[in-house]
């Protein structure tokens, strides 16, 4: 079972797995562990990662990158129109409204939405991981801001499904860092002690997160956490095109902005200046060949002077850090460590900026690219099966106050409340009560959209079905519960009817068993009060809520408790006269549907095309890969095989062959980059085999040659051993004494014909020119081998017959028999072979963390 994180950046991403041993952030093909979020589509294939962002400026308008942020909006949406101008590709609407990137592939335009193009790169992850642990990867866990709403984290699991992946939590940014430090700590206080609380600050490339944690041994709880969606790295970089942006066209009279292509490269020649000066104080110079209408341009910026560009910037970091204050309610003395990550926090002035505020140095203990990534796959670690991890318990936050409201069936009036509060913790369930006669329609919302970076407040809609008045004709309970589940997602999760039921005392415990045997979950209806108090949205207050994740309510005594407290109170009360027994009332809840229509989410049709392209999209990166190394192998043969011609293989090949070799040669190289430029795999193949029937035999006579000495030698060698053991049975030699005349025979007839063979080879092979094929291969000097050894070397190793002796300590051979039989004895004997395979029908690994 894999166990993956993935870290899904604004500009990069990383993945981490988890192997015996710890967590490791793997290396994708370039031996590069960052991958860069970039795709780029071509006449014939998708290239992602690394050889993605090679082409973004050679095909800056199909390649994609920046598109992290535009998932769960509409086309519609401020920030999306002011975002498409920064954008060397198109943004168009889709056919739901979503935001739709036009780009040409396959030498026609397709529209991908942002959910396919992180389906794409999450391909690329994919495999990345997989060909690291040489297993197929499935479950997973993606990192996303903590400040990602519904719409955008539903989109982003839209994503994973496209692929196949099983994202099992969609886990915060900041989250995971304080996973990642709080795991392999040892200092932390115990329980019951004061925890300790710590600062993590996160500056990406498009956003600044931070967030505040509490930690004890094994627990940790998120206190609050706040952002700023739209500062980062990128912001910077801004900063500077701006500023030589003006200064080159004052200088060199160029309108950088008019052409996308000097953008892009301006862009990046700043992002290498901007990382420079975090490491250097002196003037650092900026220089690129060939910027505009072949013109080479320059200037120079220093770090004082990039610090009073970016003053404005660095200023907003002051307004999180307020917020995140505000929230918990701490001091800044109380903070015992601010841990700060991401690539935008190299920058000393951000360092230090942080650092003021809360009056200490900032710390640096942890990987600030690879953070988030070893975090989640430590979280996919706990959550796996197959893992044994140290117990850690992780409590999330609720980013955003979230609401519901409601039409009572008076007055038709509104009726709302607030379900989860800031910072509330999550994943957590809370139950709501409502009396209604007919279906009715919650709405959710959240209640804050001032501080929510996203356009629309409405979560969704859910509309509760199958609602009618009891049998009575009063208005039924309803029992509604909301949800805020593993990935941070709102939903109505269950609704269900109470019905009540009056059961006789003698039915009683047969009625107990039904309903439990169906799973209905009866309680005692006064019971049932204790923990879910009833709600009156048509009076007008907001319904009272209670979490399931409460203490669970005290169980229902059993028939035989039952039986035994009125037993009891009837011994107390033995002096009145008996009641008349009244039936019991029993309460059974029965699940209603439930339709919901969130805000943005994917249809299934939609979805399963998608999937359906991606399929036929990876297919086709196959066959294209396939058709690149064919075409590859070509090249690549025609180079080997012309510098093995003019080297050792020169005297193999007749001059005739030679020339017309080196022309066919010359001719493929030509045809290559000519007409062969764009051919199927089929055609390489047989321009290969073409080569292959004049290149491989000089090869093989140049092998052939090289090897035919040694295998003739070394035949030879054999030859005079069992010639020599001829000579001293001839002889009566002692050791061959116990072999028969006719075996020995056998012996001298096989090694006389062996050695007339070897001797008529070597002869047809003198006679032999290089360039011509052998008369002897060296396959039939070790068959020749082969053939004499199985004849010759059974016969000469024939064991001595034993002769018997009277006495047990006759020696025989050297050896006394009872010493041979104690030795025998005395050897220990080796363990029980296990039958079948030896590895456990399980994989499981202890992870040692400490």
């Amino acid at each position: 079972m894999s166990v993956v994180g993935f870290d899904l950046g604004f500009q990069n991403c990383h993945i981490a797995i988890a192997r015996a041993g710890g967590i490791e952030t793997v290396a994708n093909e370039f031996s590069d562990r960052c991958t860069p979020a970039v795709v780029s589509f071509g006449t014939k294939n998708r290239t992602i990662g690394i050889a993605a962002k090679n082409q973004l400026i050679t095909n800056a308008t199909n390649t994609v990158s920046n598109f992290k942020k535009l998932h769960g909006r509409a086309f519609n949406d401020p920030f999306i129109q002011k975002e498409k101008h920064n954008l060397a590709y198109e943004l168009v609407p889709t056919n739901n409204g979503g935001v739709g990137l036009r780009v040409m592939y396959m030498d026609e335009p397709h529209v991908f939405s942002v959910e396919q193009i992180t389906a794409m790169l999450l391909t690329k992850l994919k495999e990345t991981a997989e060909s690291n642990l040489k297993k197929p990867v499935t479950d997973c866990v993606i990192s996303v801001p903590s400040f990602f709403t519904d719409a955008e984290r539903r989109s982003v699991l839209d994503s994973a499904q496209i692929v196949g992946l099983n994202c099992l939590k969609l886990m915060n940014d900041m989250t995971a860092v304080a996973l990642n430090y709080g795991i392999y700590k040892q200092d932390l206080p115990s329980p019951e002690e004061k925890p300790k609380i710590v600062v993590f600050a996160d500056m990406g490339h498009s956003s600044f997160q931070i967030s505040a944690c509490a930690f004890n041994k094994g627990k940790l709880k998120v206190l609050g956490t706040a952002f700023d969606p739209y500062l980062g790295g990128r912001n910077f970089d801004e900063k500077l095109v701006e500023h030589f942006c003006v200064q080159f066209k004052t200088k060199y009279k160029l309108d950088v902005k008019s052409k996308i292509r000097a953008v892009l490269r301006l862009f990046q020649e700043c992002e290498k200046l901007k990382k420079l000066m975090s490491s250097n104080s002196t003037d650092l110079p900026l220089n690129i060949e060939c910027f505009m209408n072949d013109l080479d341009v320059s200037g120079r910026m220093n770090r004082s002077e990039f610090e009073a560009l970016c003053a404005e910037l660095l200023q907003r970091i002051d307004a999180p850090l307020h917020s995140l204050m505000d929230q918990i309610q701490l001091r800044v003395e109380d903070i015992s460590a601010v841990e700060v990550i991401g690539g935008a926090t190299r920058m000393p002035a951000v360092k230090e900026h942080i650092a003021k505020f809360f009056g200490k140095d900032v710390s640096t203990t942890l990987n600030a690219d690879e953070a988030v990534a070893r975090g989640c796959a430590l979280q996919c670690a706990i959550l796996s099966p197959a893992f044994r991890v140290r117990e850690f318990s992780v409590t999330d936050v609720v980013p955003y106050p979230i609401s519901l409201k409601w039409r009572t069936e008076a007055d038709e009036a509104e009726g709302f409340h607030e379900v989860f509060d800031k910072n509330h913790v999550a994943p957590f369930s809370k139950v709501l009560t409502f009396h209604r006669k007919n279906p009715f329609q919650l709405e959710a919302y959240y209640s804050d959209p001032v501080s929510v970076p996203y356009p629309e407040a409405k979560i969704g809609q859910f509309f509760i079905q199958n609602i009618s008045s009891s049998k009575d004709g009063e208005k039924a309970k309803v029992k509604v519960k909301v949800r805020v589940n593993t990935h941070g997602i709102f939903s109505v999760s269950t609704a269900s009817v109470v019905e009540k039921l009056e059961v006789d005392e003698g039915d009683e415990q047969a009625t107990e068993s039904g309903v439990e045997a169906k799973n209905q979950g009866s309680v005692d209806a006064m019971e049932e009060d204790k923990f879910v108090q009833q709600d009156h949205p048509s009076a007008g207050p907001p319904p009272q809520v209670q979490s399931d994740e409460q203490p669970s309510p005290p169980p229902e005594p059993t028939s035989e408790e039952h039986k035994m407290d009125q037993t009891e109170k009837g011994e107390k009360k033995s002096d009145k006269p008996p009641e008349a027994k009244k039936p019991k009332i029993k309460v059974k809840n029965i699940e209603v549907p439930i339709e919901a229509n969130f805000v943005w989410q994917l249809g299934k049709d939609l979805l399963n095309m998608y999937i359906e392209n991606e399929g036929k999209m990876i297919l086709q990166d196959k066959l294209e890969k396939e058709r690149n190394d064919a075409k590859n192998a070509v090249e690549e043969y025609v180079y080997e095989y012309r510098d093995r011609l003019s080297g050792p293989c020169s005297r193999f090949i007749s001059e005739e062959d030679l020339g017309h070799f080196s022309e066919l040669l010359t001719e493929t190289e030509n045809w290559l980059y000519e007409d062969g430029e764009d051919q199927s795999r089929q055609v390489y193949v047989e321009k290969l085999d073409e080569l292959k029937k004049h290149g491989d035999p000089v090869v093989e006579r140049c092998r052939e040659a090289e090897e035919r000495p040694k295998l003739f030698e070394g035949l030879g060698q054999r030859l005079q051993h069992y010639t020599k053991i001829v000579e001293e049975f001839k002889n009566q030699g002692e050791a061959y004494e116990h072999i028969s005349a006719t075996d020995m025979e056998k012996v001298d007839k096989c090694v006389h014909e062996t050695m007339q063979w070897m001797n008529n080879a070597m002869n047809l092979q003198a006679k032999q020119r290089l360039h011509q094929n052998p008369a002897v291969y060296g396959r039939d000097i070790k068959a020749q081998l082969s053939a004499l050894d199985s004849s010759c070397h059974r016969i000469v190793t024939q064991p001595k017959p034993k002769t018997e002796s009277p006495k047990s300590d006759t020696p025989i051979n050297g050896m006394n028999h009872n010493e041979d039989l104690k030795d025998e004895k005395d050897k220990p004997v080796p363990p029980p072979q296990q039958n079948g395979d030896c590895h456990p029908t399980e994989e499981t690994i202890d992870m040692d963390l400490n």
